[in-house]
């Protein structure tokens, strides 16, 4: 484990500094989810700090959901919604990764199809022109996330429909075939789950809902991908970063 140490001529509060030092040894891993922190004692006498200022500490962490107190056991590090940020055109296995966890796929259905002309319309393509339907369930660490509806024009619809679509990392796919992504319009929006999507996501019907729609243009700034995805609330948020 890192060893950090605190900074007693620094104009910030000692249960601040140690604070920051439990998240970051959430964040790095050193501490597991669903693990036990250090006893109140252990951190005083690593910290040399009275139990009131372990105790703020551990407070400021229970409070922002990152730690919970668990009757019999002690302090855990709880379980994290997944996060995806806006700003940043990434793909979902990209955002589970990145939070140390194995992404899945569980393929629903796949196939061309020619009466979709909403999603044409969002693609730019011809009325006459198929393009590829893909529903998928995507899983971080086994546990169902999000159900994914995604529309490519036909000509990138052939190259997906090489792989399998079960493991498939659609942007990946598409960089190893040098077409590339530029920039992406999203709209999230509030919904409540149907019974269908509560069946597949292991949720009640009724139950809350995140639903990004997502617009994706490559090098050409033309259209390449409409993507509806309806995100469990309770498993995932957006975090947005505002600088003025």
């Amino acid at each position: 484990m890192e060893i950090y140490e605190l900074d007693h001529n620094k104009n910030e509060a000692l249960y601040l500094q140690i604070k920051d030092i439990l998240v970051k040894r959430i964040q790095n891993g050193e501490w597991r989810e669903q693990s036990l922190i250090p006893t109140e004692r252990e951190l005083m006498k690593e910290f040399n700090v009275s139990r009131t200022t372990v105790r703020q500490s551990i407070s400021i962490l229970v409070q922002t959901g990152l730690l919970e107190k668990t009757q019999g056991r002690g302090t855990i590090v709880k379980p994290q919604k997944l996060v995806g940020r806006l700003g940043r055109l990434k793909g979902f296995a990209e955002e589970v990764v990145k939070r140390g966890q194995v992404p899945q796929s569980k393929l629903i259905r796949a196939g061309f199809k020619d009466q979709l002309y909403t999603e044409k319309t969002m693609l730019e393509v011809k009325e006459d022109e198929l393009i590829l339907l893909v529903e998928r369930i995507r899983f971080a660490d086994e546990t169902p996330i999000a159900l994914e509806r995604t529309c490519w024009p036909y000509d990138i619809g052939n190259i997906l429909m090489q792989y399998d679509l079960d493991e498939a990392r659609y942007y990946e796919i598409l960089e190893d075939h040098n077409i590339y992504l530029n920039k992406a319009n999203e709209k999230i929006a509030a919904i409540n789950a149907t019974q269908d999507e509560a069946d597949l996501l292991g949720i009640r019907p009724g139950e809350a809902m995140l639903e990004m729609n997502r617009l994706s243009f490559g090098m050409s700034n033309h259209p390449i991908e409409y993507t509806v995805t309806k995100y469990r609330s309770d498993q995932y948020h957006y975090d947005i970063e505002l600088k003025r």
